[in-house]
């Protein structure tokens, strides 16, 4: 397993799901994590459980899409080694039924938050000459989702995003990577498919643009999110990593 022994990190959207995940992988491997959330009370439990289990947390509160807010909070913490840009928002629609602030709302979140965390993170990273930048797209970032409009907008963002600011930093020793996941298995879908009459077809539909059948599980970002973070993937640096089950095989 990788280590991130000390590594100072910080986890956008940590309350839960992906995020989550993420943040306790990273703390049972070492790392100083940062749990970044709007809902302070989703995000102090993943603090917790990190701390019940030995790591090491601490919580801040933070709306990503408020530049001002994520610029203060960068100047009280310690610079980071590891950030990863987590937090965002769906939006299920075509064109004639995405209206503009719908758009607005998801770019405000999904664009705007790394970009606003990554300028107020890494320019320190920058001058020390190390750190990992993980930005969680989708599949969506790669490839566009039926009626996910606003959000395959947003997604594919994040993906030239990342492909830029590695073109633009990576030479400084700065690696910044971005995770694109199929369709995922959080609290909040489960409890999505649990209202469905027939939550099992449900299910089924939902994973079938995965060839294995079955939905991401945040582990399984969250191990992938551990290798970015590590070290050992030091020559990983503008690459989109696909946990996709095959969906984009064949595109």
């Amino acid at each position: 397993m990788f280590t991130l022994h000390k590594k100072i990190t910080l986890v956008t959207g940590a309350g839960s799901g992906i995020g989550q995940a993420i943040a306790q992988t990273f703390a049972g491997q070492g790392a100083v994590v940062w749990v970044v959330d709007r809902d302070e009370a989703a995000g102090r439990a993943t603090v917790a459980t990190i701390l019940a289990a030995g790591g090491q947390a601490d919580f801040a509160a933070l709306d990503v899409s408020d530049a001002a807010a994520v610029a203060a909070l960068a100047e009280r913490l310690p610079a980071l080694d590891v950030l990863v840009n987590n937090a965002g928002i769906g939006h299920v629609g075509n064109l004639t039924q995405t209206a503009a602030a719908d758009l607005d709302r998801l770019h405000a979140v999904n664009v705007r938050g790394p970009f606003n965390l990554c300028k107020a993170f890494v320019p320190a990273m920058l001058a020390r000459g190390s750190g990992s930048v993980i930005n969680l797209a989708s599949v969506g970032g790669v490839v566009a989702v039926r009626d996910r409009l606003a959000y395959t907008i947003t997604k594919h963002a994040v993906v030239g995003l990342t492909k830029a600011l590695a073109l633009d930093h990576s030479h400084t020793g700065v690696r910044f990577n971005a995770i694109c996941p199929a369709r995922v298995e959080t609290p909040f879908v489960q409890a999505r498919i649990a209202e469905y009459a027939d939550p099992a077809k449900a299910y089924r539909d939902m994973a079938s643009t995965q060839l294995n059948g079955r939905m991401v599980r945040p582990d399984e970002i969250a191990a992938v999110a551990l290798y970015l973070a590590a070290d050992e993937s030091a020559m990983v640096t503008g690459s989109n990593q696909m946990i996709d089950g095959g969906w984009t095989a064949g595109k």
